[in-house]
């Protein structure tokens, strides 16, 4: 597994968001910058593992020809998606303890939603960037 730029640069935006959050939110607490910046790493990795796990249930469900193979997809889908949150949650407990909360689900599925938003939108602003990115300067 390689780190490419785009997925340090999707560790800067779940840094920065989490900030945010810890400045906005008293239940979501960092004790200091670098277990932040560890939390972002750990969010990247989780949400990454979500975001394959999802894609891999949608791509069954819709190749599912049977009504049981759409029902068990459809329900895997439903337990996968609150479930993650409950994942980032143990996994932040369990790594740094006390040093790192993120609040509970509802503070949690929060952070979460703002960081794919965040996500998408520096991954859009990137894939607009791209076709110029060859090109020599004028002049």
């Amino acid at each position: 597994m390689r780190v490419r730029p785009i997925d340090l640069v999707d560790v800067f935006v779940y840094l920065v968001v989490l900030g945010v959050f810890i400045q906005f939110f008293p239940q979501v607490v960092s004790e200091t910058f670098v277990l932040s910046l560890l939390t972002a790493v750990l969010l990247k990795i989780v949400l990454e593992a979500v975001l394959w796990a999802k894609k891999t249930i949608v791509a069954r469900l819709r190749a599912a020809r049977s009504i049981a193979g759409r029902v068990i997809g459809t329900v895997t889908l439903l337990l996968v998606l609150p479930g993650s949150k409950f994942l980032v949650l143990e996994l932040v407990a369990l790594v740094f303890g006390d040093a790192v909360q993120l609040g509970g689900f509802f503070p949690v599925t929060g952070l979460i939603i703002v960081l794919m938003l965040a996500r998408r939108g520096v991954r859009r602003l990137f894939a607009r960037e791209q076709p110029n990115a060859g090109a020599e300067p004028a002049g």
